[in-house]
This record gives C-alpha cells, structure tokens and sequence, in this order.
C-alpha cells in the first residue's frame, strides 16, 4: 500500500510539471502573438493616408483622371501608402467632398482639376495640418502644392507635327470648351502649326459649355465627323474622356487624329499619328512622395519639356509613317523652346 501512494504521488507530481510547463509555453507562445500584433499594428499606423478626388468626368477617361490614379496607384504599391478615391458627381459636390476627405484623417489629400481651386483654396484654410495637392491650378496657401504643366510646349510641339504631316494644309482641334485653360492649348496648337506653315487652316470647334464637354464622346465623334468630311485630315483634341469619340471618327474616315494627356495612340492603332503627354502620373506620385519622405512643402510645380513633364509619345505605330525627317525636325524644335530660341506663347499669362 504504501508503495502503491507513493507511486500515485509521483505520478500526481509529474502531471502537475508538466501541466504547468505547458500553461506557461501557452503564455509565452500568448505574449509572442501579442508582440507580433502590436509590431504589425505600429506599421499599419505609419502608413500614410492619401485621398484622392478625381476629376468630374471620373475614372475611365483614359486620359487625364485616370493618369493621376496610376500615379496615386504607383505609390500606393511602392511607398506603402493607405490610397482612397472619390469621383465626384458634380462640380458642385467638390467642396464637401474635399472636405470629408480631410475629415477623415488623410495625411494628404489631392484635387485633380482646375476646376477645384477655389474649393480647395476654402478646405486647405480649415485643415492646417493636413498635406493638398491640386493638379492644373494655382492655389496659394502654405500647405498646399500646386502642380501645373507647361501645356503649351507640348501642343506647339504636336502643333508642328500636324503641320508637317497634313497634305489637305487643313486642319483641326476639338477643344471640350472655349475657356482660358483650354486655350493655352489650342492656341499654342495654332501656333505650331503656323510656325511650319502660315498658310495651314486651323478650325477650333468646341464641343460644349460646361464641365459635361469632358465626358461627351458622342458629340465629339459627330464633330470630327463633320470636319474629316470637309477635308480636315488631321484632328487634335483638347476634351479629356470625349476624345475617344474623335478615335472612332478617325477609323470611321481613315484619317489621323492626335492624343492628349496620356499616351492615347493605341486607341486607333496607325491613324493616331502621336500624343501629348502631359505627365500628371509622375506629377502626383512625386507629391505624394513628399509627404512620406517629409519633405513636402507648400509651393508651385512646374513640369515642361525641359523636364519631361510634357512631351509626345514614343509614336510606335506611326514612327515608319513619320518618318526620320520628321522626328528629327521635331527634336531640334523641342530644343528650341527648352532653350528659348523658340517662343511658345501661353495666352494665360498674358
């Protein structure tokens, strides 16, 4: 018997060692997770937070908005940032839109848009401490960046293209309204062409009157309709997501159009002779870099063809119908207006 109690006191003993091994692993293993989260926690709470609202055509222009969502998309995946995108309804609904997004404890929040200068010169003023950015305008408050582009080059420049490959010398723009911004485009435009030949016709057909001739495609496809019949052969538009109606046009006609903004040449393989591009990708992605770098500041930036933030595509399915002749002739003009030999005029400067 005693043998026996002694026997069930070690075996008691054992059990308890080892229970209370295990409950102690158990907490360690506990603390660990614990730990884990807390590290995982802390890097989710660096992440910097950047709201984006687009334009009021929205997302899908294949132009203008959707270049500042591939650039605001490029530092979400390669800076680790906490992206979200407002496309709003209206322009009226940009003001508050701002506002929510700055509400919502965005480090950073960006306006694409002329357009939206005045109410992002309002939100800016409430938010102190909160990072904007607005593309296309000039807002003058010390936390906010202003990214603009020097249009004008690159238009003059796909202006002169036009004027070298035209064979009717007539010649189009579709700009979506007849306002300063816009200008700066197509008078430049008229400009290039002019510069190679004075005696080149330009026709400027505008598509409509308010913030709806950016997302028109149906009405620009008629126009261009309109002016390939009346021996235009060659189109430039200045209309954001409505160009893609110039596209269908010009396959409709056999005859070449222009891209804008992003490079738009695949969109009628042949017939879209070159674009104008106009960096906004690059322009929004350096800004948000800023903030996560901590080297953002309040102030103007300026992209133009001296620094590749305006330029014409690589041309790759017009480069043999250009031809060399032509491209060199396009290099020492580009050369030109960097180096000012070449003035280009900005009708909103004047």
């Amino acid at each position: 018997m005693k043998k026996f109690l002694s026997l069930l006191l070690v075996l008691i003993m054992l059990f308890t060692l080892v229970a209370c091994g295990k409950d102690n692993n158990q907490v360690n293993s506990n603390e660990n997770i614990a730990n884990n989260e807390n590290v995982s926690g802390t890097d989710e709470g660096e992440k910097v937070k950047v709201g984006l609202l687009t334009g009021v055509a929205g997302l899908g222009d294949k132009s203008f908005n959707d270049l500042a969502y591939d650039g605001a998309k490029q530092a979400e995946k390669e800076l680790n940032i906490e992206l979200k995108v407002v496309e709003p309804i209206d322009l009226a609904s940009t003001e508050g839109l701002l506002r929510d997004l700055a509400n919502a404890g965005n480090d950073m929040v960006i306006g694409v848009g002329f357009d939206m200068a005045e109410p992002m010169n309002i939100v800016s003023q409430e938010f102190p401490d909160t990072k904007f950015a607005i593309v296309d305008a000039v807002v003058e408050q010390p936390n906010v960046q202003s990214l603009t582009f020097k249009e004008h080059e690159g238009s003059f420049l796909i202006g002169a293209l036009t004027a070298l490959m035209t064979e009717t010398n007539k010649v189009g723009c579709i700009p979506a309204m007849d306002i300063p911004f816009l200008n700066r485009f197509t008078n430049a435009y008229e400009q290039g062409v002019k510069y190679i030949n004075k005696d080149i016709e330009v026709i400027v057909q505008p598509i409509g009157s308010d913030f709806s001739a950016f997302n028109d495609p149906g009405k620009a496809k008629n126009i261009a309709a309109s002016m390939y019949s009346q021996g235009i052969d060659i189109i430039y538009p200045v209309a954001g997501g409505s160009g893609t109606g110039l596209f269908e046009a010009a396959k409709d006609a056999n005859k070449y159009a222009l891209g804008i903004n992003s490079d738009q040449d695949y969109m009628a393989e042949g017939l879209v002779l070159a674009s104008m591009m106009k960096r906004v990708d690059v322009a929004v992605f350096e800004s948000i870099q800023d903030v996560v770098d901590k080297s953002f500041v309040g102030e103007l930036k300026l992209f133009g063809l001296e620094n590749n933030g305006v330029g014409l595509s690589e041309m790759k399915y017009t480069k043999d119908i250009i031809g060399e002749e032509v491209i060199n002739k396009l290099e020492e003009i580009k050369k030109g207006i960097i180096d000012g030999t070449i003035e280009v005029i900005d009708v909103t400067a004047q």
